[in-house]
């Protein structure tokens, strides 16, 4: 591999400290470089004892306060020989690296606001005020295309559903997270939103010809290749039409990318031109687990072009599959060091090895202030403002008044941890503004059910907020009702009868759910800044100025109406 050339570009010496540095390392130390665990507690002992001894080369936290993640990092950091990669799932703003950073929006929301400076504006704020915790790795843009409405795994962490503006939008994030010195993990080669189903659950299928996928996921990656990124995250996803005919004889056999050596190497390395990291996607999801034993696929992904392996089933059984592998030749030699060499590589691009001489691989705590500052939070306030999209109002409700409709039903759907927040959110501002807000609640249905006339009594007007967010492990991303035969106050039965708007802080298809209901608008994402920008255009504030970057209407005629 040209270290010297497109991605890493590195320097003379440090292709010197790549070398020194490989030659230096112990068996032991090589293998354990291959892994990026999950970490789940920040007790030193759990550092030391269950993650460090294995002398992993990356280490990776789901977001927690921002202090703790700092000085959690910075620790391990002191106690590696060699610099880790820190990565984050920077999806959507700070808050991605810790629970105290800017919650900014959406990818799909980025697209909606119709301009590239809101792409750009999600890569700086995410990888700025992560790399001030000392994290350098994002395993973001999302590089899928939102083919399939009904998938329950990619939508609004999309782009949308046009390759161009999937491809443009994420070099935006690469260009900012460049000049904040931060790897980009482009996800998820080669290419969700095809299949409606999860690799969380099973392996998924990314079933285009190879002529349609050149056209669609195949440019967005060699657009974002060109573009620089360090890396790519392969993921659990099968492309049986490239699979076959790099390999006629695996016709019919369902592999996922992370162990298709033709996938990784044919296409993504020779055809794509890739000579950056891959990285495998989570390898306990099901779409990994379920191809083959685990004591083979471990040594098998990185023999087959994976050059590190994500999470664990568990560490030190993990670890020891991959070192059986390796002396049973599941895992050669020659792909050994050339996966650690790519992985020293990428840290040393990082500038890692200086920043470690200088002990400056975490921040000074300084740094630090640059979460949620007031540049972020006006960032994340006008992409609320430029994004929502009313989609349709076709009973003309607009804008909505306490004068006319005071007594508000308020419904939320979903179940998610975030569901109190919102609710609360959306309640205390109906109510600054004059109306009377009632929040339904499920067991409403078990102490009654309203006629048309006591119904119309009580209330002027139904709010739905959908609160379905994107998450994995679900086999679908739909509206669940608290109904029996159309009974109870929690499906809209009621749409011809009072008012009802749908306000969807989340999946941007639930109309195909709500066709009864005539107004309807997608906000992408569920922070506060959204929950305030959307009651200020429901009541004529502020006008509505997103653009879908999908097809709210899945296709279907009839719910334009």
């Amino acid at each position: 591999m040209n270290l010297k050339g497109k991605p890493f570009y590195l320097k003379e010496d440090e292709i010197q400290w790549v070398k020194k540095t490989l030659k230096s390392m112990s068996l032991e130390e090589k293998i354990g470089q291959l892994f990026c665990p999950i970490g789940y507690s920040t007790d030193r002992n759990y550092l030391d004892y269950e993650l460090l001894k294995w002398h992993i080369g990356g280490l990776f936290f789901r977001d927690g306060v921002s202090s703790e993640m700092r000085d959690t990092f910075e620790y391990a950091q002191k106690n590696s020989r060699i610099p880790l990669l820190i990565p984050s799932n920077l999806e959507a703003g700070g808050d991605g690296a810790a629970t105290d950073g800017t919650s900014y929006g959406k990818q799909m929301a980025a697209a909606a606001a119709n301009d590239k400076k809101y792409a750009y504006r999600l890569g700086r704020i995410s990888c700025m005020e992560a790399s001030a915790l000392g994290i350098n790795w994002a395993f973001a843009p999302v590089a899928d295309i939102d083919l399939n409405y009904h998938s329950p795994i990619t939508n609004v962490r999309t782009y949308g559903n046009n390759p161009e503006t999937v491809s443009e939008y994420a070099q935006e994030y690469l260009r900012a997270a460049k000049e904040c010195n931060v790897a980009t993990a482009v996800k998820h080669f080669p290419g969700d939103g095809v299949d409606e189903r999860d690799q969380h659950l099973l392996t998924s299928v990314n079933s285009l010809s190879m002529d349609e996928w050149d056209k669609s996921y195949g440019k967005v990656y060699k657009d974002l290749i060109e573009a620089g990124t360090l890396t790519v995250m392969a993921g659990h996803i099968a492309m049986p039409a490239y699979q076959e005919f790099y390999s006629p004889e695996s016709k019919g056999k369902i592999i996922p990318a992370t162990l298709s050596k033709v996938l990784l190497n044919n296409l993504l390395r020779k055809k794509l031109g890739f000579n950056g990291l891959i990285v495998t996607d989570a390898t306990p999801m099901v779409g990994f687990t379920s191809a083959m034993d685990r004591a083979t696929a471990v040594p098998l992904s990185i023999e087959s072009g994976c050059d590190m392996f994500l999470f664990n089933k568990d560490l030190a059984e993990d670890y020891k599959f991959m070192m059986e592998g390796y002396r049973s030749d599941i895992l050669s030699e020659e792909r050994l060091i050339e996966a650690n060499t790519r992985i020293l590589a990428l840290k040393a691009a990082l500038g890692l090895v200086a920043k470690q001489r200088s002990g400056e691989l975490v921040p000074d705590k300084s740094r630090m202030s640059v979460i949620q500052c007031e540049e972020h939070v006006e960032w994340a306030k006008d992409l609320a403002d430029k994004s929502i999209t009313l989609v349709k109002d076709t009973q003309h409700i607009l804008p909505i008044s306490p004068l006319k409709t005071k007594r508000v039903l308020l419904e939320i759907m979903g179940d998610f941890p975030s569901n109190d927040r919102v609710i609360k959110k959306v309640k205390e501002e109906l109510d600054k503004n004059g109306f009377e807000t009632i929040i339904y609640e499920k067991e409403n249905f078990e102490v009654g059910v309203d006629n048309v006339t006591s119904f119309k009594e009580k209330y002027d007007i139904v709010i739905y907020i959908g609160n379905v967010e994107n998450a994995s492990n679900k086999t679908t991303s739909r509206l669940n009702w608290y109904t029996f035969w159309g009974q109870g106050n929690n499906v809209p039965w009621f749409a011809n009868e009072i008012p009802v708007i749908f306000i969807s802080l989340a999946n941007p298809y639930h109309l195909l759910d709500v066709p009864m209901i005539k107004t309807y608008i997608n906000c992408y994402s569920n922070n506060n800044y959204v929950i305030e920008a959307v009651v200020d255009k429901i009541m004529g504030r502020t006008r509505f100025k997103g653009i879908s970057p999908i097809d709210p209407f899945c296709g279907r005629k009839e719910l334009e109406y």
